[in-house]
């Protein structure tokens, strides 16, 4: 044994430094702390949000994580971990500083709350790693509040606003009254769409706040109704959305009054039915029956879940995809050099094609502008939507000539 051992040391002695480093650096060795690639998902387990990301979530995640072992078979393990923010921002900013100083988290996805997801960003880039929001929908993520450290995919407000907004002020819904879930998701909400309702001609008549997983809407409804606006734009999400147009169909509000849902998803639609949401036109960023592709995922996905993904679902186990090809490219696990190779690679999926991350984190992608169905139209399970067009990413996403992201430069 110690003969071999003296052997090796003088091999090793005989090697050009050059040579070694070069070893060192060459594409195939790679640098991951603990040899581990860790990902937190970071969700609404058990509330407001809990359809649209929560366990749903948490099974993408993991399907992308298997995909990617059994398709790359990388050197290097990767694990993920999860937890319930509960839509508290303390709650969230705790749990991820935690998993990076204790439990070596590299990459935090999902969050699905805007007001957490501005917390996490703060805590993330202190901590110099990545997160990548899927769900949270305020553009501060990408514009005032940006930084080196968060990508942010799926959609925005922005974007939601700028595709559906401007359809229906196009089509005659040219004044609008606003039930606004009251955090930074429906203040962004309300202000996007505002501007693009203006921009096109229309007018607001007026607002009203409630507060997040609110148990009764009639009193904001009744002022909604009494505004006589053409349309009442819900600017909230999940369990809200749904209550809300409950409410108004119970009240008779929508026989004088058209619902604009500014996000909506699949599986708000499934709850609701389409005799409920027939002819509501939204954004999407994705859709399970648009293509062979997504088909193919959903699929699979269904069998998993028994339902089909939202955008965030579908979002997150692309995101995760992207990462994890990232850490490959980089040869390391080391945030700034894995976002360097994010914002270089040009995504190709079933969930995005070509998409890219710009500099300030913004993944661009096509956007769709979708109209629900009426119930005869619908001719299988999950059959709610038509494509009535498709927005391309540069014109969906907030351009960077308006960008205040100080990342973006003049």
């Amino acid at each position: 044994m110690r003969y071999e051992l003296r052997k090796l040391a003088l091999a090793l002695m005989l090697i050009p430094a050059a040579n070694i480093a070069a070893a060192q650096t060459s594409p195939g060795t790679m640098k991951v702390s603990d040899n581990t690639v860790k990902i937190g998902v970071l969700t609404d387990m058990s509330g407001v949000y809990s359809d649209l990301g929560g366990q749903g979530a948490v099974t993408a995640v993991q399907m992308a994580i298997d995909d990617y072992k059994a398709q790359y078979k990388p050197k290097f393990k990767i694990e993920m971990v999860y937890a319930d923010h509960q839509n508290k921002a303390d709650v969230g900013s705790n749990k991820v500083r935690e998993w990076y100083d204790t439990e070596g988290v590299d990459m935090v996805t999902d969050v699905l709350n805007s007001g957490v997801a501005l917390a996490v960003a703060k805590v993330t880039q202190e901590k110099k790693r990545i997160v990548m929001f899927v769900g949270s929908a305020s553009t501060r993520l990408t514009d005032q509040d940006c930084t080196p450290n968060t990508v942010h995919y799926a959609y925005d407000t922005y974007s939601l606003a700028n595709v559906a907004g401007k359809a229906i002020v196009k089509n005659g819904g040219d004044t609008w009254f606003f039930l606004t879930a009251d955090y930074a998701f429906g203040q962004s909400l309300e202000k996007d769409t505002t501007d693009v309702i203006k921009a096109n001609g229309g007018k607001v008549l007026g607002s009203v706040r409630h507060p997040l997983n609110a148990s009764d809407f009639s009193s904001y409804l009744l002022q909604a109704q009494a505004s006589k606006a053409k349309i009442i734009g819900l600017a909230n999400a999940g369990g809200d959305t749904i209550n809300a147009i409950k409410a108004a169909s119970e009240f008779g509000i929508t026989k004088n009054q058209q619902l604009a849902g500014l996000l909506m998803f699949i599986t708000d639609i499934h709850a609701l039915g389409l005799q409920t949401t027939q002819g509501m036109l939204l954004t999407a960023g994705f859709y399970w029956d648009r293509d062979e592709d997504t088909r193919k995922f959903s699929k699979r996905y269904f069998e998993k879940t028994k339902r089909n993904p939202t955008m965030v679902q579908a979002g997150d186990y692309s995101a995760v995809t992207t990462y994890l090809k990232a850490v490959q490219a980089a040869g390391t696990d080391d945030a700034e050099a894995v976002m360097a190779k994010m914002k270089a690679m040009p995504i190709n999926d079933f969930f995005a094609k070509n998409g890219k991350i710009r500099v300030d984190g913004r993944m661009i992608h096509d956007m769709y502008l979708m109209q629900v169905k009426k119930p005869s139209e619908s001719k299988y399970p999950w059959d709610y939507y038509d494509i009535k067009s498709v927005v391309p990413g540069d014109e969906a996403f907030q351009p960077l000539s308006v960008s205040k992201c100080p990342l973006v430069k003049k």
